[in-house]
């Protein structure tokens, strides 16, 4: 019954995003294809100087309670689920007046972007749940044996390059976007159903739990080489992020080079929030080996470089800043290996710079020095299930804390403790971070991560923080049990510790700390990250 080849005569084409839908619909227009719109898009597609024609000359009935109803009339979905082989479908279309619909161009009200946006209420992100849209891309994709369904900008010049080639669209083709058409209703409903349940909860964590996520490109393989892998994007997502970034340079990305991007992106970003400058971090192995914070990218990346040089080989390096040519030359010393360096953006001589020295680093330019409050679930499958949390989210607040032993901290150490706590948040608990001031900034100086008990990770952290640790500032995920591990730091030349506390034990972590003359602030919230 299908061919492989159908002819496209009439389109019919309503999207909220108009990003290259008026050079799309000109060249369907060229090919003699019919047009057919509605509302926005029809107006878009007149003022461009096409011909169209609207959904309500073909239906009869004008768009009605507030465009509430517009396409769902026989009409319109008799001509996309019409099947012209079958005499009893081409008798009933005759006899109603409903002619062929060969393409349908929807990408549905940007419903995600919607509850995105800080402060939005109920009742206007249920005027962003589409009806028309995602039954005329199901009704569309059921049919493509016959019919091409396109949901999103980045599928036009595949059509136009089908329709070239073949003056149609090929059953391959159809196929391929009606699949993308099915994911995208699904992970449309996804969405719906994860922000109506929360709010019919009451809480933040919905009964049901369904995650909707498109794919976003291709990787070399997952953890291991023997695993395919493949990243996907959250379509409501405006913040900046690695997924689906296409490299300025470089080989293919690999599951490990995007986990590890993303950590070192969130943690320098982190950063620069908690500090009011430039956030830089290198990231070995899901955890961070350097991070550091200054008044130029530079000196930030310089000092993330040199915290842990040993670890930062074959490491990725995030700034919350663009590149400079400054940074560019730090980045391609010499005896220095890097998978991924990730900014905001690449200024022109920095990108030169870095293209020249490196052949398979890649450059990520991610957009957005800023970005929204975090938020959101964080997931993790199990077998058989999966776990549910939050984001932690919460910024540090030292004006909060408890100064529970020692001198006062000034203004400087303040804003060097938040920055530890950023750190020891993106550690593997049990954390212990180390770190060092720095002219106008902060350095990560050693760290002791994803041990069994917080006394090693101490040790771990004055080991590698060396001579840096005297004077410096150390950090911990959770409490300190007993003062072993605070009594290593202090020996260790350590002046100012941050911690959770909520040990039973608390009271000999502040007497030793008040004999020592050790700055204790007690942050009363734990940052653990398994």
């Amino acid at each position: 019954m299908a061919q492989d080849v159908r002819p496209i005569r009439r389109a019919l084409i309503s999207v909220s995003d108009k990003s290259g839908v008026a050079d799309f619909a000109r060249a369907l227009a060229d090919r003699d294809v019919d047009l057919v719109s509605t509302g926005g898009t029809a107006r878009t597609l007149r003022d461009a100087g096409l011909t169209v024609c609207d959904v309500s000359d073909l239906t009869g009935f004008p768009e009605m309670l507030d465009g509430r109803v517009k396409t769902l009339h026989p009409a319109v979905h008799g001509g996309i689920l019409g099947i012209e082989e079958l005499a009893e479908h081409t008798k009933a279309m005759a006899e109603h007046g409903i002619e062929p619909i060969d393409l349908v161009c929807i990408d549905l009200y940007p419903f995600e972007k919607t509850i995105a946006t800080p402060g939005v209420t109920l009742e206007q992100a249920i005027e962003q749940i589409d009806i028309g849209g995602p039954a005329m891309v199901r009704s569309a994709a059921k049919n493509h044996d016959r019919v091409a369904i396109v949901t999103s900008p980045s599928q036009y010049e595949r059509v136009l390059a089908d329709l070239a080639l073949h003056y149609g669209t090929t059953l391959d083709l159809r196929a391929s976007l009606a699949a993308a058409a099915f994911a995208r209703t699904s992970a449309y409903d996804a969405a719906i159903t994860a922000y109506l349940s929360a709010q019919a909860d009451g809480d933040d964590l919905p009964s049901t739990l369904s995650l909707g996520y498109q794919r976003a490109g291709e990787l070399r393989y997952g953890e291991n080489p023997h695993q395919p892998a493949a990243p996907y994007r959250h379509a409501g997502y405006t913040g900046p992020t690695v997924v689906g970034v296409e490299p300025l340079h470089g080989k293919a990305l690999s599951y490990n080079n995007l986990a590890d991007a993303s950590a070192a992106l969130e943690l320098a970003l982190d950063l620069a929030q908690a500090s009011g400058s430039v956030g830089a971090t290198v990231i070995k192995h899901a955890n961070p080996c350097g991070a550091a914070t200054a008044s130029s990218a530079n000196d930030a990346i310089d000092a993330a470089l040199l915290g842990d040089p040993i670890a930062a080989f074959g490491g990725i390096v995030a700034c919350s800043h663009a590149i400079d040519l400054a940074a560019a030359e730090r980045l391609s010393a010499k005896g220095l290996f890097l998978e991924v360096i990730v900014a905001p953006a690449f200024e022109p001589d920095a990108l030169d710079r870095l293209r020249e020295r490196w052949t398979n680093t890649r450059l990520l330019a991610v957009g957005k020095a800023t970005r929204p409050e975090r938020s959101g679930l964080m997931v993790r499958t199990l077998p058989g299930g999966a776990l549910a949390q939050r984001i932690d989210a919460v910024r540090p607040d030292p004006d909060s804390w408890t100064l529970a032993a020692g001198p006062e901290p000034d203004a400087a150490t303040k804003s060097a403790a938040a920055s530890m706590v950023c750190i020891t948040r993106a550690l593997t608990s049990n954390a212990v971070a180390v770190g060092r001031t720095i002219d106008g900034g902060l350095a990560l100086a050693g760290a002791g991560a994803g041990q069994m008990d917080r006394v090693t990770s101490c040790r771990l952290a004055v080991e590698k923080a060396e001579a840096h640790a005297s004077g410096g500032i150390a950090a911990s995920d959770g409490f300190f049990p007993f003062a072993d591990g605070p009594q290593i730091l202090i020996d260790a030349g350590i002046r100012t510790i941050v911690q959770p506390g909520g040990s039973k034990r608390d009271g000999e972590t502040i007497e030793l700390c008040e004999s020592r003359g050790v700055t204790l602030l007690i942050t009363g919230m734990r940052h653990f990250r398994h």
